[in-house]
């Protein structure tokens, strides 16, 4: 058997750089489903430390035309870009991250969390301790009192699809197929840590020649069991007024065009998720919008009468069911169509374990010529109607609203626009007001992470060249973390952020209020400071190298965005905002816990609501 001798860290940057994935073209717009090879994980980010920089900086500048690195600001924020990325590329795609011991290890906890969530594949390379302990306690290490093997990187146990510590350079031989086998696996797919030793990085090892041949990584398409295929159809036939509840993982699979045939065919209406959303257009007939807590008064109309509800993709999160009371038709059954058993399974659901786009065909074909007509059209054009409204200019001299800015960007927006969000007020109101073109939004709601705006706009720009990416983004969120604009300006990664300027979080000062509470430590005005700040966000973003400016209204902001297409920097348009309306339209009710004792009228009231609303719940069919 031919070796060849390598440090461990070279064999594994190696490795990466020759593996490949072979899978649907990745955008959704491939009708004819041809496939496209390139390499899995496109480039590695990095921050150096005592725990990287010897072993992992040493292979990955050896390696730098195989696989190229990346400087960030932070790891937990190169991490999102990372994830937005491989969102972006519908998980065809991934980056890797890497990381030194201690805090650089730790930053990356939440967003490995948020690529938990999400289903995303994102890798981290994480620097750890030494596994010879010589020189133990090594700076930055944590020691268990009462257990030797752990290290800081444990952390990441709860919130990875695959942990994995190299103790020696040849675990390595087994250690990244299987990492990259969890990410490329459908129903699996998640995040992966691999808790690199420093001393082994840099150890050489004689390792096969054969394992750094070209691998190629399917994405299969698992077909469903034909029994279940048969329950659904059952389900269908029996039914007189089913709906669709349209996920990501119809995008993951490429299923839009199947979605769209199957709903046309048997004139099924669906609502998208906040994962699902831009699967397919606005435009579509049979597309009444968002379901739930941040859902259309259409979609909600017709989740309160739907005997069967068809998911497909989802995970039937809490802002879709709205706490399980929007889906209230009398005797109600739920089927879930999705890749993982543990998925398709909740809430008592007839479960279709298989890929979206395969399922929607069988599905089809079994139902033949079975049509519904019970959904009115004309409430879903009452619906459009009414987003025209809470969007349009303001005609008054106050500060616009959050839906008003939503406004202003939607006249500006065309086929290749991408609006993206991730916490706040924007997520909500973009749900359900935002017109999204098919591919035209990408929302981060599963981990719902204040500070993933501006990495995860240059992720998606780096995925996606040739889309016009517009970050909504709020003072809260900007201020959380905000640094990675200055790696887009550096790398040259045009991007429009609108950033709304509330003066506090807005969101959950309403939330506060709506539950009982009073006002209390979110608006500046009602925090614990000495002086009210007045932070020029314009100056902030225009030090880092982005073009900064100021919206003086509604006009103003449209004249703007439409200035920032061309420039090959980010764009940052500040504008300030009123923090007390909503979304001004649609809605659920959504289960926050009130408290059952305290004082004052208002939560009293708020408890009233809650205990109306919790008698309503119904979580199994």
């Amino acid at each position: 058997m031919k070796t060849i001798r390598l440090t461990a860290a070279q064999a594994m940057v190696k490795w990466l750089s020759v593996q490949v994935t072979e899978a649907v073209e990745p955008s959704g717009r491939d009708a004819a489903g041809q496939t496209e090879v390139c390499r899995f994980i496109e480039g590695v980010w990095a921050i150096f430390g005592h725990g990287n920089v010897a072993g992992v900086g040493e292979a990955l500048h050896r390696y730098r035309d195989d696989l190229p690195t990346w400087r960030g600001q932070n790891e937990q924020t190169m991490a999102h870009a990372a994830i937005a990325y491989a969102k972006t590329m519908r998980r065809r795609r991934a980056q890797a991250v890497t990381s030194s011991i201690g805090p650089g290890s730790t930053n990356l906890v939440t967003a490995a969390a948020l690529a938990h969530v999400n289903r995303l594949p994102l890798l981290m390379i994480c620097g750890d301790v030494f596994a010879n302990r010589r020189p133990d306690p090594v700076l930055q290490q944590i020691e268990d009192f009462d257990d030797g093997t752990v290290s800081a990187n444990d952390c990441f146990r709860p919130v990875v699809r695959y942990f994995d510590r190299i103790t020696r350079p040849e675990h390595l031989l087994t250690c990244l197929p299987r990492a990259l086998a969890v990410m490329t696996d459908p129903a699996n797919c998640g995040p992966v840590c691999l808790s690199f030793c420093q001393d082994v990085q840099a150890e050489a090892y004689d390792y096969p020649e054969a394992f750094f041949e070209p691998k190629v990584w399917r994405i299969r398409r698992p077909e469903p069991d034909p029994r279940e295929v048969s329950d659904v159809v059952a389900a269908i036939k029996a039914a007189q007024r089913p709906m669709i509840v349209s996920g990501g993982g119809v995008l993951y699979s490429g299923a839009e065009a199947a979605l769209a045939a199957f709903a046309a065919r048997h004139n099924i209406p669906f609502a998208e998720t906040q994962a699902g959303k831009g699967a397919l257009s606005f435009e579509n007939p049979l597309n009444f919008g968002a379901p739930g807590v941040t859902g259309s008064a259409c979609a909600n109309a017709l989740a309160a009468e739907a005997d069967l509800v068809i998911g497909v993709g989802t995970r039937f999160q809490d802002f879709t069911t709205g706490s399980w009371t929007v889906f209230g038709g009398e005797g109600r059954r739920l089927v879930s169509i999705n890749l993982h058993g543990y998925d398709a399974t909740k809430h008592g659901a007839i479960p279709c374990v298989g890929d979206a786009r395969t399922v929607l065909g069988q599905l089809s074909t079994a139902l033949g010529d079975t049509r519904f007509d019970w959904h009115d059209p004309a409430a879903r054009e009452a619906w459009h109607d009414t987003v025209r409204q809470v969007t349009a200019a303001p005609n008054h001299d106050g500060l616009p609203s959050d839906a008003q800015v939503i406004g202003a960007v939607q006249r500006t927006a065309d086929e290749t626009t991408v609006a993206m969000c991730a916490a706040g007020t924007m997520p909500g109101a973009l749900h359900v007001l935002w017109q999204a073109a098919q591919g035209g939004y990408h929302m981060e709601y599963g981990y719902s992470c204040m500070g993933y705006e501006i990495a995860g706009a240059m992720g998606i720009k780096l995925a996606a060249p040739d889309r016009n990416v517009v970050c909504f983004v709020g003072d809260g969120s900007y201020m959380m973390a905000n640094s990675e604009l200055a790696t887009a300006v550096m790398r040259r990664v045009p991007f429009t952020v609108v950033l709304t300027d509330n003066r506090g979080y807005g969101c959950i000062n309403r939330l506060q209020q709506a539950t009982g509470g009073a006002a209390f430590n979110n608006m500046y005005a009602d925090a614990n400071v000495e002086v009210q700040p007045d932070i020029d966000f314009v100056a902030h973003a225009g030090a880092m190298g982005a073009h900064s400016e100021k919206a003086t209204g509604i006009a103003d902001l449209e004249a703007k965005i439409l200035a920032a297409r061309g420039r090959d920097i980010p764009s940052v348009i500040v504008i300030d905002t009123e923090a007390e309306s909503g979304t001004g339209a649609g809605g659920h009710w959504w289960d926050v816990a009130v408290p059952e004792v305290g004082d004052g009228d208002s939560l009293d009231r708020a408890r009233a609501d809650y205990a109306a609303n919790i008698a309503r719940q119904n979580p199994l069919n």
